[in-house]
């Protein structure tokens, strides 16, 4: 029966129209599956030897086993924001002599070995095998790395559970963030707490079948709650929801873009995939901790502004490169409708410009890391808001493929194209390129007025630069129009 679901979903996968318009982008996401991949194995030899060099006076076991438990945490909010659910086409097999239960463990089991599952062991697996090569304790270390297996399994099963329970993800970001704190501010020793879980587990191999009995529970729980929903009635029935409205008053005072604003503030609310990027630009609110917080980045200025674009432009950059497939579903009926195209761009403007001061503002505790680093913020977000905006709205412009907004998650290309690549290299490589060059060989405050600068004059050149990008939509209008209306 497995070998026949497999043989079914394999055919399902390669005769799909989606398969045949897909193939480049395809290509190019296994590129980025092999760097991740590349990336993890190297990390997993090389992190012994570095640690050992870098802290020589620690083990570098007992110094990984710290910081495991923000790992797990924070591989749960990742898996919550990309993972897909597991997938099978059940609705055909519901009225065939196949017991139910098969169904459903075979959609867990086909979840069980998700890329999401194996990317950390990438980096456990080669983790273990050093140690055990530099003399460990065998035993030990298989436990450990017995563990680490059944921590992502359980995290894979965990996310099932409250995949669609925005408080649950609110309150594992909230504890994330409040061990951060509790350990920086030195309240509380979050990372030997954390340590000694683990390294209990090193010295006592037999503490992981902890790990074995979770891991049977969340199992039982997803298969319980997919068994429940197992019938044909539950499958074919139309879904229907109570709509939520919300009070968006605010919106009117913003004039005749009021309209549109309130539309885009409820598509990305209501929508699966916008959602996502909602909150994720949160998250790209904590990118610059990689780069500020390194002293190897300190004399790579490029990659510093690189980091600040992304601190406060999180929701600009993954929104706007999509503008404007986020409407492609109901886009033949936005265009028959009696409207300035002008108020329509200019609501997409609004959003990302003010999305972008917000996250601006949530960027004031950079001030830890100094005067400097809040002032290329500061070049960046303006940067963001005068240049990166205008450009992805002209960019849009070129966009021709439909989006599901239903559809998130890893791997999901859908929407993608050619340009979304394009795109990177002016909204990134001109402020990085200017920065460096400034920074380079003239020094000062001299990269953070230059870029800050572009960002000015791009907002004093708006309305030339809106009433260009208004021509070029209404250019493209009816090709737009063709495009989406077909199946993605």
């Amino acid at each position: 029966m497995l070998s026949h679901f497999l043989n079914l979903e394999w055919k399902q996968y390669f005769r799909s129209a989606h398969w045949q318009k897909g193939i480049a982008i395809k290509i190019i996401m296994v590129f980025f599956a092999l760097y991740f991949i590349v990336a993890f194995i190297g990390l997993g030899v090389g992190g012994y030897y570095i640690l050992k060099k870098e802290f020589p006076e620690q083990d570098p076991l007992q110094l990984v086993n710290s910081y495991l438990l923000y790992a797990i945490l924070g591989d749960l909010i990742f898996r919550y924001l990309m993972q897909k659910l597991p997938v099978m086409n059940i609705k055909p097999m519901l009225i065939l002599p196949i017991k139910k239960s098969k169904l459903v463990h075979y959609v867990l089991g086909k979840s069980s070995v998700s890329f999401f599952n194996f990317l950390g062991l990438f980096f456990y697996v080669p983790f273990a095998v050093v140690l055990m090569i530099e003399g460990y304790n065998t035993l030990g270390v298989l436990g450990w790395l017995f563990t680490m297996i059944l921590i992502i399994q359980s995290a894979n099963f965990l996310n099932f559970l409250i995949n669609k329970n925005n408080i649950a993800l609110g309150v594992i970001v909230a504890l994330l963030v409040g061990l951060i704190g509790l350990h920086k501010f030195d309240i509380y020793n979050v990372t030997a707490f954390g340590g000694k879980i683990f390294d209990a587990i090193y010295a006592n191999p037999v503490y992981s079948l902890i790990g074995v009995a979770v891991l049977a529970v969340l199992y039982h729980l997803n298969f319980k709650q997919l068994f429940d929903l197992l019938y044909l009635d539950e499958a074919v029935k139309t879904k229907v929801e109570e709509a939520k409205s919300v009070d968006l008053s605010f919106a009117d005072k913003l004039g005749d873009v009021a309209p549109f604003i309130k539309n885009d503030m409820r598509l990305i609310w209501r929508n699966k995939r916008t959602k996502t990027v909602f909150l994720m630009s949160f998250l790209f609110l904590l990118y610059g901790l990689i780069f500020f917080t390194q002293k190897t980045y300190q004399e790579m200025p490029a990659m510093l502004m690189f980091a600040s674009l992304f601190v406060t432009g999180g929701f600009a950059l993954n929104y706007g490169q999509f503008i404007p497939a986020w409407d492609s579903a109901h886009y033949k009926l936005l265009m028959s409708q009696s409207f300035k195209y002008r108020k329509f761009l200019e609501s997409k403007w609004i959003l990302m410009v003010v999305m972008t001061t917000i996250l601006y503002f949530l960027s004031f505790p950079y001030l830890y890391f100094g005067v400097d680093t809040f002032l290329m913020i500061t070049a960046g977000a303006i940067f963001n808001i005068g240049f990166n905006s205008l450009f992805l709205l002209y960019a849009g412009s070129f966009n021709r493929k439909r989006i599901d907004l239903n559809k998130s998650g890893f791997g999901n290309t859908q929407g993608t194209s050619a340009t979304q690549f394009i795109i990177i290299i002016p909204i990134m490589g001109i402020p990085m390129l200017l920065f460096w060059l400034f920074n380079k060989f003239v020094g000062g405050n001299s990269g953070y007025i230059v870029v800050a600068s572009i960002g000015v004059i791009s907002l004093l050149c708006k309305n030339y630069a809106m009433n260009f990008i208004e021509k070029k939509y209404i250019k493209d209008k009816y090709v737009m129009i063709n495009a989406f209306g077909k199946e993605a």
